[in-house]
């Protein structure tokens, strides 16, 4: 059975986990590692159990500890050509990627890693450059995209190819227009090269989502923008304008953003 746990979610770091039996995969490695390891262990795992590390984009909270677990694991790190330099120049990294480990991705042409099949693709946001994973294990099929500047055709069609998606719900309109930001920070926010809105997640997944689809995580809140039950209640608005209830036509929970989530197993 594949399982799915998160492990940080939000501006203090970012980390995801898939893992079957046998084999696992981290997705983005923006928490510290003592921090990891805890976490893990919390859950019963241990970094032994990985693999592979996914990672999205160069970001420091999504890659600030990547070069110290690639290092420590000697564990291969998969990313874009422009993702791994933007790592090597990020001094937020201050263990680098060793060459050896540095592995190469390209956007939407599959890969194998161990048990999981991983289509990576792209994802607009003012980083270097930015992927989202489709990820294929155990007859499921689970999605993820952060850090979203705004919602593309792929993206859609990704998320109509979901049975499980992790979704970014980073801000809510009127608290960061409202909020302390400066405001030169506030239009990077809500650019198309930001994040996305409760509000714009919730019509994305209204008019993509299919009958497939079985389980929803909000990820990356913001802390001075957002409220977890705000953006829960803002989507689940939302998709009852279109006639989808949430809860019933899948399931939707909103991902912490400093604590592990419970394990979810994925049927």
């Amino acid at each position: 059975m594949l399982r799915f746990i998160s492990l940080g979610s939000g501006s203090s770091g970012n980390c995801y986990l898939l893992y079957t039996e046998n084999d696992a995969l981290i997705i983005d490695v923006g928490v510290g590692t003592r921090m990891l390891k805890k976490r893990l262990r919390e859950a019963g795992l241990s970094m032994n159990n990985i693999h592979a590390v996914l990672i999205t984009h160069d970001h420091a909270d999504h890659v600030k500890s990547v070069g110290a677990v690639s290092k420590d694991y000697l564990l291969p790190v998969y990313a874009t050509r422009k993702v791994h330099v933007g790592i090597e120049h990020n001094y937020c990294v201050r263990h680098k990627i060793a060459p050896e480990r540095t592995m190469i991705i390209e956007k939407d042409v599959w890969l194998q890693l161990g048990e999981f099949r991983v289509m990576p693709f792209d994802v607009p946001h003012d980083s270097a450059d930015n992927v989202g994973y489709k990820i294929e294990a155990e007859g499921v099929t689970f999605c993820v995209m952060t850090d979203v500047g705004h919602v593309t055709d792929r993206m859609k069609q990704m998320i109509g190819e979901a049975d499980y998606l992790v979704i970014e719900a980073n801000y809510d309109e009127e608290m960061l227009t409202a909020g302390p930001y400066p405001e030169h920070l506030k239009a990077r926010i809500a650019s198309p090269l930001g994040h996305m809105s409760n509000r714009v997640c919730g019509n994305v997944l209204a008019e993509n989502a299919t009958e497939r689809l079985k389980h929803v995580w909000l990820c990356h809140l913001s802390e001075e923008n957002n409220h977890p039950e705000l953006a829960r209640k803002t989507v689940e608005q939302v998709l009852r304008s279109y006639g989808i209830v949430a809860g019933k036509d899948f399931l939707l929970d909103v991902l912490k953003r400093t604590t592990p989530s419970e394990v979810f197993e994925l049927e």
